[in-house]
């Protein structure tokens, strides 16, 4: 297919395509109707066989550490989603509870699916686990970051240093808009059973007896227009002082758009397009958090199993935390203390305060928290777990 790049597509088992009602795209990392090069996929596929498309999106009653603040903020841009799907004239049914049994019924009907790429163990093992179900060609497509992870390093990279040159030299080719194209039949005619109404967040969260220990915050609204209103005004407003002002954590100068890339509202090659734009140490800086450092992550987090857990720490690193493993603490802290703000420092806890109340933490603030813990832990391993959950 010529509208996407080889490297963003990955089959994931060797079924053949079938000849059924429909092409079933399973949408969970990449939660947006635009620039979407999963969502594009699937509809020429489904184009080339004469058939509609149909997304699927399933709530995973267990998704590791979610609550109703997660849900609350993503039930927002899928009730979003599900209208912008509808003007293209294809129907997603969203459903709630094991997602493999939802997506392998669903399938019997299909003649192929399409899933949008995850890099962590729980999507991953999502994906090969549907892979071995299903009785249909199942195909991963690569959306959620620029350059493909596979071509930006085929190993775990250790420092933005490293993967920096690898990712710019691959830029040129990836950092397009995939091309949009119109579903020739529509799907929004087909019937389907137990699809939920997310058109209340609140109702589907108390229905479905979601963790409510953490409610939702008024400062961020889900949704791919809310991700696109703060990506304008940030250009607007705070684009030239990037560079300095983001690391500043008494000014106002971040983009805020973390939240929305983490459910795959908006694109980072829509960001990144929007950001090229303009020139400045304010577009490079920005263009260096966006690019290199968050596939740099990502690149972590796919090749080492050990991510989620203190042997993933680099060896220098370790050995830096054992040595000064049994050095005095002039504090300790229980962890409801921290987990309440309530330390003998003022900063650490503005910047604990900030992340219960409006659901996000300074990026700048963020070291400083995590090596306070570490210091008003009695162990490393300690430092870890607490930082963790909290």
């Amino acid at each position: 297919m010529d509208m996407l790049e080889k490297e963003r597509i990955k089959t994931l088992n060797n079924r053949l395509i079938k000849d059924r009602k429909y092409v079933l795209y399973w949408m969970q990392a990449a939660q947006r109707a635009e620039y979407n090069h999963a969502l594009e996929y699937a509809i020429n596929r489904a184009n080339e066989a004469k058939k509609p498309l149909v997304v699927v999106f399933c709530l995973f009653p267990n998704f590791p550490n979610a609550n109703a603040r997660h849900y609350h903020f993503m039930l927002e841009g899928l009730a979003e989603l599900q209208k912008n799907l509808k003007k293209r004239q294809i129907q997603m049914r969203i459903s709630f509870g094991n997602f493999v049994k939802i997506i392998t019924e669903t399938a019997k009907d299909a003649c192929e699916v399409i899933v949008d790429a995850g890099y962590l163990k729980f999507q991953c093992q999502c994906r090969l686990g549907v892979a071995k179900k299903l009785d249909c060609r199942l195909t991963e497509i690569e959306t959620n970051l620029i350059v493909p992870l596979e071509t930006a390093g085929e190993k775990e990279e250790y420092s933005a240093r490293t993967i920096r040159p690898r990712i710019n030299k691959q830029l040129k080719k990836f950092l397009k808009k995939p091309p949009q194209t119109r579903c020739v039949k529509s799907s929004l005619s087909l019937k389907f059973n137990n699809s939920l109404d997310v058109s209340n967040p609140a109702a589907v969260i108390k229905k479905l007896k979601i963790d409510s220990s953490v409610s939702r915050t008024e400062f961020f609204t889900g949704g791919t227009s809310e991700a696109k209103k703060l990506l304008k005004s940030f250009i607007k407003n705070k684009l030239a002082g990037y560079g300095k002002d983001s690391s500043d954590p008494s000014k106002d100068g971040l983009s805020n758009i973390s939240p929305y890339l983490h459910f795959g509202q908006i694109s980072p090659v829509y960001i990144a397009l929007q950001i090229q734009k303009h020139g400045g140490a304010g577009a490079k800086a920005y263009l260096e958090e966006l690019i290199i450092r968050r596939e740099l992550a990502h690149n972590f987090v796919y090749y080492n199993y050990d991510y989620d857990r203190l042997k993933s720490t680099a060896g220098w690193a370790m050995r830096t935390l054992n040595f000064h493993k049994r050095d005095k603490r002039q504090y300790i802290y229980l962890l409801r203390q921290l987990e309440n703000a309530r330390t003998h420092d003022e900063y650490w806890n503005a910047a604990q305060k900030e992340m219960v109340i409006t659901g996000k933490m300074h990026g700048y603030m963020r070291m400083y928290w995590g090596k306070k813990i570490i210091e008003w832990s009695k162990s490393p391993a300690q430092a870890f777990k607490t930082a963790v959950y909290l």
